[in-house]
């Protein structure tokens, strides 16, 4: 399938070599090409799972971690949570929304619009409340103080005011935005990922930990230190599964 959908096949090759830079270029095309093929599978399966009921994702989604998180959740802070381009993040979301916890998506605009309709509106029908990024300062804050759990790709590249941080030992701009919020609220943060499991029928694996940095007070400091740990743990993810990652993000842009 990489070879014949060949968007961005190139960045593709050239982001997982230099992720990986002791890889055999064999182990590069097969990965590249299994890239290609497992995003296809998620298309399709999202637009299946528009019609699948929380009774159905709960079923196709298994958990760990998710006690801690709850509980995080019950006390009432607001929770920063924070995923990535891994996986099926979109499945992930709607396996929350499933369980019971309401949840506040941070979504950028794209250029095709009506992509973005259809994206966000499947979404919401999932459970899931979108507060579209240009929103994001007003709106995320609001939702902290209300107690309620903000979700952010804290992979994406950031064009203005980001910080240079390493991704597989490249810098990468990096916005401060989801730190920001969960420092001025308070309020904890967790990573999560969804990862596909092996075989035909789509099944995810999601896991919680908790993002543990100690908060000085230095503000600037402290927003490197949640970002940067934040970064290892996506990075220890990825590496579980390479193939589910979206090499196609130029992640790296401008810092090349």
């Amino acid at each position: 399938m990489g070879s014949l959908v060949r968007l961005r096949r190139a960045d593709v090759d050239r982001h997982l070599a230099w992720a990986f830079p002791d890889a055999p270029a064999e182990w590069i095309r097969r990965t590249a090409v299994a890239c290609y093929a497992h995003f296809g599978r998620e298309a399709a399966a999202l637009l299946r799972a528009d019609r699948w009921t929380p009774e159905a994702i709960r079923a196709r989604t298994t958990v760990h971690g998710f006690e801690g998180f709850a509980d995080a959740v019950a006390a009432g802070r607001g929770v920063v949570l924070l995923t990535g381009h891994l996986g099926n993040w979109e499945m992930g979301g709607a396996a929350i929304a499933a369980r019971g916890i309401a949840l506040d998506v941070v979504g950028k605009g794209m250029s095709n619009r009506r992509f973005q309709q259809d994206l966000f509106a499947t979404r919401s029908r999932l459970g899931m409340r979108v507060i579209e990024m240009g929103d994001a300062t007003k709106e995320a804050p609001r939702a902290l103080a209300k107690g309620r759990v903000v979700a952010m790709l804290g992979d994406q590249q950031a064009h203005r005011g980001g910080i240079l941080l390493p991704f597989f030992g490249r810098p990468a701009s990096t916005s401060r935005g989801s730190a920001l919020f969960a420092l001025r609220a308070d309020a904890p943060v967790y990573v999560a990922f969804c990862l596909r499991e092996r075989g035909r029928e789509p099944r995810y694996t999601l896991t919680f930990d908790p993002l543990t940095v100690s908060r000085t007070g230095d503000g600037e400091g402290d927003v490197v230190a949640l970002l940067a740990a934040y970064g290892k743990a996506l990075e220890d993810a990825i590496e579980r599964a390479p193939h589910q990652y979206f090499w196609h993000h130029r992640r790296w842009k401008g810092a090349n």
